[in-house]
C-alpha cells in the first residue's frame, strides 16, 4: 500500500470515528446534580405501553443509558443487573436503550437476563434531554425526582457500591 492509500484509510477511519461520536455525543442544555430529572413518557422495550421516570416518584431511580452496539454497555450489564436485584427494596433501575434497533436491544436484554424496567429511546430524544455525552451513562435520581449523581462511563460492582449505595442508604 502506498503513502496515499494509507492516508485514505486513515482519513476514512477518522471520518467514521467522528460520525460515531456525533451519534452519541450531542451538545445541549447541560443537566446537573440537584436539577429535576426530565420525565417524558417513553415506549417500553417490547412495546408494552409507555413509562416515565415520574412513575417512580418517591423512590430512588438508577437510570442507565445503553445500547446493544456499545461494548462498555455489555461490560457493565451484569453489574447493573446484580445491583438492581440486591437493592430492589430501596431502588428502581430503569435501562434506557438509546439510538438502537428494537430487535438488537431485545436480544441484548435477553442475553444478559435484564429483569429491570427497560425503555426504548430509539431516536435519542431522551439522551438529548439528559445531555448524555456518550454511552453508557448513569443517573441516580432521588425520591423527589432530582438528580443526585451523574456517572459518565461504564460502572462495575465497585463503582456502584462506592458511589451509588452511600447516597441511597444515607437518604432512604
Amino acid at each position: 500500500m502506498g503513502k496515499y492509500g494509507f492516508l485514505a484509510i486513515l482519513a476514512s477511519v477518522g471520518a467514521i470515528a467522528l460520525l460515531a461520536f456525533g451519534l452519541v455525543a450531542k451538545g445541549g442544555p447541560s443537566i446537573a446534580v440537584g436539577e429535576e430529572a426530565p420525565a417524558a413518557s417513553v415506549e417500553r422495550l417490547g412495546g408494552d405501553g409507555e413509562a416515565s421516570i415520574a412513575d417512580h416518584q418517591g423512590k430512588w431511580v438508577l437510570l442507565n443509558f445503553w445500547a446493544s452496539w456499545c461494548e462498555p454497555c455489555r461490560d457493565e450489564a451484569p453489574a447493573i443487573e446484580e445491583f438492581a436485584r440486591k437493592n430492589s427494596d430501596d431502588l428502581v433501575v430503569v435501562g434506557m436503550n438509546s439510538r438502537d434497533l428494537t430487535p438488537d436491544a431485545e436480544k441484548f436484554a435477553h442475553e444478559y437476563g435484564l429483569s429491570y424496567e427497560l425503555l426504548h429511546d430509539g431516536d435519542g430524544e431522551q439522551m438529548d434531554s439528559y445531555n448524555v455525552k456518550g454511552l453508557p451513562e448513569s443517573f441516580l435520581i432521588n425520591p423527589d425526582g432530582d438528580i443526585a449523581l451523574i456517572y459518565r462511563g461504564p460502572v462495575d460492582a465497585e463503582i456502584l457500591r462506592q458511589s451509588f449505595e452511600p447516597l441511597i442508604e444515607a437518604k432512604s
